[in-house]
């Protein structure tokens, strides 16, 4: 009996342990990875911009007249998160096209921040697999012109050349960094419940993607990149929900 409930004891230490929270504290920009740019009159899909897959950032700017305006894309594929400024006014998908913006009247840079989620290889819209944002784009009715498109190196980055400043209260996507401390690498999974669309990298090393509309909400962390002392972690965030912190967990989290 003894042996056992020293065993449970471990357990539940081990599991605390997984569940430390990870407290943010630094923040780098994503001007740091702005890669090729392009300017038009309209709209360009990704693959007229060299981009195979990825995110590339589409910005004009535009006058807001009233504090509620509406935005109707034509074609997005897949996902766009979309600022008026630096405030985050909702996102757009295929099945979802048009966005109520609210703001306070002025010039503002609108951005849409566009992820290629991935190739289709069957069915009619094979014949047609461009991503990105493309053909017209309408505040209020009036079609929005004067693009500027940007390739985001997220994935191709180094993300230990990346030069991180004060958290603050940053409010557009960009890098997060913490470092936390573990005395037993072992493989555990990275709790992102709560945010919204990116990336993550532990020790310099790539280890996911994640969607807040996924059934999983976890990416794994293999105990061969954590390291005993101190460890780095870095997260690539679209949808700036404004998350101070992150947590590990002994198992897959799910929805």
């Amino acid at each position: 009996m003894k042996l056992l409930l020293n065993i449970i004891f471990l357990l539940i230490s081990i599991c605390a342990s997984f569940a430390q929270e990870i407290r943010l504290t630094e923040f780098a920009d994503l001007k740091q990875i702005y890669g090729e740019q392009m300017s038009s009159d309209y709209l360009l899909p990704m693959n007229e911009l060299g981009v195979d897959f990825g995110y590339v950032l589409y910005e004009s700017e535009v006058l807001i007249e009233s504090e509620e305006s509406v935005l109707n894309v034509e074609n997005i594929r897949d996902f766009a998160a979309v600022y008026l400024g630096e405030v985050l006014q909702g996102t757009i998908t295929d099945n979802q096209k048009q966005l109520r913006l609210k703001s306070k009247p002025g010039k503002y840079r609108l951005r849409l921040y566009v992820e290629n989620i991935g190739r289709i290889t069957y069915g009619p819209e094979i014949l047609d697999n461009s991503k990105g944002v493309f053909g017209d784009i309408q505040l209020n009715g009036e079609t929005v012109d004067n693009w500027t498109m940007i390739e985001l190196n997220v994935r191709s980055c180094d993300v230990k050349q990346l030069k991180f400043g004060d958290f603050g209260k940053k409010t557009t996507p960009g890098f997060f960094k913490a470092c936390f401390s573990t005395n037993r690498p072992r493989d555990k999974y990275l709790d992102i419940s709560g945010w919204g669309m990116g990336e993550a990298w532990i020790n310099g090393k790539y280890i996911g993607s994640f969607w807040e509309k996924e059934k999983q909400q976890s990416i794994l962390v293999p105990a061969t990149i954590l390291k005993k002392g101190m460890n780095e972690i870095v997260v690539f965030e679209l949808k700036n929900h404004q998350q101070k912190s992150l947590r590990f967990s002994c198992n897959p989290v799910f929805k």
